[in-house]
C-alpha cells in the first residue's frame, strides 16, 4: 500500500505542469517572477526595472493579465492601480502624478473608457469627462453642474 501511495505521489509531482519561475535581466536582477502553468503566466506576478525597483504586480489567468494590478515608475512611485479582465482594463482605474497624487480616474470596459473621467489637480476635482465606448459624450469643468447633471451613484 505504501509503494502505490509513493508511486502516485511521484508521478502526482512528475506530471505536475505548474511551476515558480524566476526571469533575470542580462546584468542579473530579477526581471519577473511568478507561477506557470502549462506554459502559461497564472496566478500572482512581479516584474522589475533593471535598477531592481517594482514595475508592475498583479494576477494572471491562463496567460492574460486578470484581477487587480498596479504600475509603479522607474523610481517606485505608484502609476496606476486598477483592475483587468481577459487582459483588458475594467472598472475604475486611477492615475497618480510624479508626487503621488490622483491626477485622474476613469472608468473602463474592454481596455477603452466607458463612464467617467475624473480630472485632479492637487486632490481637486477640476473636470468631468463621460464616455460611451471610448468616444466622449460630454465635458464638464465644474463641480457643482457635474453635480446637478449626474447621479453620484454611478461613480462607485
Amino acid at each position: 500500500m505504501r509503494l502505490i501511495i509513493i508511486f502516485c505521489l511521484i508521478c502526482t509531482f512528475a506530471f505536475s505542469q505548474e511551476h515558480y519561475q524566476k526571469n533575470y535581466f542580462e546584468n542579473g536582477t530579477l526581471e519577473s517572477c511568478g507561477w506557470i502553468s502549462n506554459g502559461k503566466k497564472v496566478k500572482y506576478w512581479r516584474n522589475y526595472y533593471a535598477n531592481g525597483n517594482l514595475k508592475s504586480e498583479g494576477h494572471y489567468l491562463y496567460g492574460e493579465r486578470s484581477k487587480f494590478w498596479k504600475f509603479y515608475r522607474i523610481n517606485g512611485g505608484v502609476e496606476s492601480e486598477g483592475h483587468f479582465k481577459n487582459g483588458k482594463k475594467i472598472k475604475w482605474w486611477i492615475f497618480y502624478d510624479e508626487n503621488g497624487l490622483v491626477n485622474h480616474k476613469c472608468q473602463l470596459k474592454d481596455g477603452q473608457k466607458n463612464g467617467y473621467c475624473l480630472m485632479y489637480e492637487n486632490e481637486k476635482l477640476t473636470s468631468a469627462v463621460k464616455y460611451a465606448l471610448g468616444k466622449k459624450i460630454k465635458q464638464w469643468t465644474d463641480f457643482k453642474s457635474f453635480k446637478k447633471e449626474n447621479r453620484l451613484r454611478d461613480l462607485q
